[in-house]
């Protein structure tokens, strides 16, 4: 879609809806504000969100005042790509591991607003974003492995964090339950690593497929409105 208004005004309620989550999410508003959540890889994504859209709504309006109305305006298509998976993986994990564990475990709080807006909306407005405003054809082959390096970043971090007595909540010094050490030892929470990287891996190849896909849509669809164009006369 090439209407920067309509980018405009999508970034811009997107944006707070992700702050709503956010503040929400850190218990802004019950006047206790929690900065453990900081600490997780769900906090840390949707700040990464945050402030992209909060980078587009920027671009937008100034690609709007220096090239009009009629365009797309995002500061990099790979970089909307990266950030895109980072809160893909928030979703997906939420999804596939800890939806499955919180109701093994007899939790019936899922789904709740908080835990919606955070793992579920932001995500969806983020593809969303890139599926109606960001050119496509730009991402490569190489990319799905190299978004990986944002929660492959985190791992690192949280891993260190807990090995040196860090802790996540009371007494516990990893954030997702396939991160326990104790309880799956190294070769569990190797397996679940390993399995979850092929599945975000595998979906990022998906996102590739599309962006390719889309983009020799766009280009067979601008040709026939070229061709109709009057041509000067001479």
């Amino acid at each position: 879609m090439n209407s920067r208004p309509a980018a405009l005004v999508f970034r811009i309620v997107a944006f707070a809806v992700i702050l709503l989550g956010v503040l929400r999410n850190a218990e802004v508003f019950s006047g206790r504000p929690d900065g453990s959540t900081l600490l997780y890889y769900t906090m840390v994504s949707d700040l990464i969100c945050l402030g992209w859209m909060l980078l587009l709504v920027v671009r937008t309006v100034r690609d709007m005042r220096q090239h009009g109305a009629v365009g797309t305006s995002t500061p990099s298509a790979r970089w909307s790509g990266a950030v895109m998976m980072a809160i893909t993986v928030t979703m997906l994990i939420y999804l596939v591991v800890l939806v499955p564990t919180r109701v093994a475990a007899g939790d019936d709080d899922i789904f709740s607003l908080t835990d919606t807006l955070i793992h579920v909306v932001t995500p969806t407005l983020l593809i969303l974003d890139w599926l109606l405003f960001v050119p496509k054809g730009s991402f490569r082959w190489v990319d799905p492995v190299l978004w990986t390096l944002i929660p492959y970043a985190y791992l690192t971090w949280a891993f260190v964090y807990g090995a040196l007595g860090g802790e996540f909540s009371a007494g516990q010094t990893y954030p997702y339950p396939f991160m326990d050490v104790d309880a799956l030892g190294l070769g569990g929470v190797g397996t679940w690593i390993v399995a979850l990287t092929v599945a975000l891996i595998a979906v990022g190849f998906v996102y590739v497929v599309v962006d390719r896909g889309l983009a020799v849509l766009a280009r067979r669809t601008q040709r026939p409105q070229r061709a109709q164009r009057p041509q000067p006369v001479s």
